[in-house]
């Protein structure tokens, strides 16, 4: 499910639930997470194990925060139904406006994808300011109170124990504290603990979909240019492993970020990472590495051994008072940077999920409503993994079918923007996968390749030509 099959947001729908409501994690899941149920609940608390910084820089709980981020439309639109202004308030601090159909130039299959014709704008900026600005948002509404140096150590059932009835943390003093709850939520990602406690209180533990594909990434700072805004990709294409993206952010930098799959790691001295990107088709990414300034000193590292999918819609037994979201639910593969607007619309999933049945059995009947949101961004990551033959794990079904289609599509869309349009619909998830098989896309597709010839796969790489607006005011 993506965004046009997901009811908006609507203020007022959810009326309260109860007394108070706990969230475990501060990442974007958790804090998305509170703001839906600041809803329902008179006090909502964040427990957060980090100290979280003042100022929007990367810190531990979140280790791939120095990495590439997007916030796809599917993101995007939900982020500013929850909190009105957003986005206008991300721009204010330092956002990067960009259309993905003529800013973001795109080298998949072979050759650069055609400018689209359907503008598709939206921000980008380093994870760090996009997480502080939600955080910021959150922290001042009524109700929410973040505990930040608070360590989650065990679930508390009810006096009844027929359900979560709340949490005991310990703070960085190594004092212990119990918050009694009406409703917890597990926001505690790859790490979550639910799966053995649920293990050890005697319910089933749901089963884990795991696709291995020993991904890392390496990523530096450089200095980009004023007003170029500009996104550049290049996608791993079998039997190449490598890919690298450069992404535009705060304070006129750009993230470059390489990566490499089934153990083709970039490496993390400058040197060497130059020569992980020189070998790269068709974007001079080399180039803009040598003529940029460097911002970073060092190098920053990420590896993602695999996808992972816990598969808690198939438990016939849940404890009641207990929700799961977000990474501790589904991680996908990085580069597809879907993780943010997937737990968006989780939120959203868990705002209808209150409005139209409260807490009751609140547990499976969210997981039944995540269930098809988590598949689209779960196809499409583990489909597009499974380009490799050495990638393992459970294969989604039609996988191999869909992957001709898709590569097909690309080629074509070197010369097709209206197949690049639809691409890109699906891609940020604000269109079901289903858009790309409509007659109108299909035929353009499918139409015998004499008819559209393409680009010539072994044309040179294509040089980046720099934009300097300093004299026009772009920010």
């Amino acid at each position: 499910m993506t965004l046009d099959a997901i009811d908006s947001y609507e203020r007022g729908r959810v009326g309260r639930l109860g007394t108070h409501a706990v969230v475990l994690g501060a990442s974007m899941a958790g804090l998305l997470a509170a703001r839906v149920l600041a809803d329902g609940y008179d006090r909502v608390t964040v427990i957060e194990r980090d100290r979280l910084p003042e100022e929007p820089v990367a810190r531990r709980g979140v280790p791939q925060g120095r990495h590439l981020h997007a916030l796809l439309e599917a993101g995007r639109a939900t982020l500013e139904d929850l909190f009105p202004g957003y986005c206008e308030e991300l721009l204010s601090v330092g956002a990067v406006p960009l259309d993905f159909v003529s800013d973001a130039v795109i080298y998949d299959r072979g050759g650069v994808l055609a400018e689209g014709h359907e503008p598709l704008e939206t921000l980008f900026a380093t994870r760090p300011l996009i997480e502080g600005t939600v955080r910021e948002r959150v922290a001042a509404l009524d109700g929410v109170r973040i505990r930040a140096g608070h360590q989650f150590v065990d679930y508390r059932m009810n006096d009844e124990r027929s359900a979560v009835g709340g949490v005991e943390v310990r703070d960085d003093d190594a004092d212990y504290r119990e918050y009694r709850a009406d409703l917890v939520v597990d926001a505690t990602g790859r790490a979550s603990k639910t799966p053995g406690w649920l293990d050890r209180n005697g319910y089933p533990t749901p089963p884990v979909d795991e696709v291995g594909i020993d991904l890392a990434y390496s990523t530096a700072l450089i200095e980009r240019p004023v007003g170029d805004n500009r996104v550049f990709f290049v996608t791993p294409d079998p039997p190449r492993t490598r890919g690298v993206g450069v992404f535009p952010a705060e304070h006129g930098q750009w993230l470059v970020s390489a990566f490499g799959m089934h153990g083709d790691h970039p490496p993390t001295d400058p040197d060497g990472f130059r020569d992980f990107v020189a070998n790269l088709p068709g974007l001079d990414i080399a180039g803009l590495l040598e003529s940029q300034r460097w911002l970073s000193e060092e190098v920053a590292h990420y590896p993602l051994p695999s996808n992972r999918r816990l598969r808690y819609e198939t438990l016939d037994r849940f404890p009641d008072g207990l929700v799961v979201i977000g990474d501790a639910v589904a991680s996908f593969n990085p580069i597809y940077g879907q993780g943010m607007s997937v737990a968006a619309l989780e939120a959203l999933q868990l705002h209808h999920t209150l409005a139209e049945g409260g807490t009751e059995a609140i547990g499976p009947r969210f997981f039944d409503r995540i269930e098809t949101p988590v598949d689209v961004p779960w196809n499409t990551a583990v489909g597009g993994d499974f380009a490799f033959a050495e990638t393992t794990g459970p294969k989604p079904r039609g996988t191999d079918v869909l992957n001709w289609y898709v590569g097909r599509l690309t080629r074509k869309a070197h010369t097709d923007g209206r197949l690049r349009d639809a691409f890109f619909r699906v891609f940020t998830l604000e269109r079901g996968p289903e858009s790309l098989f409509r007659p109108g896309v299909l035929w353009r597709v499918l139409r015998p390749t004499v008819l559209d010839p393409g680009r010539h796969t072994s044309e040179p790489d294509q040089a980046i030509p720099l934009v300097d607006d300093t004299d026009s005011g772009s920010p």
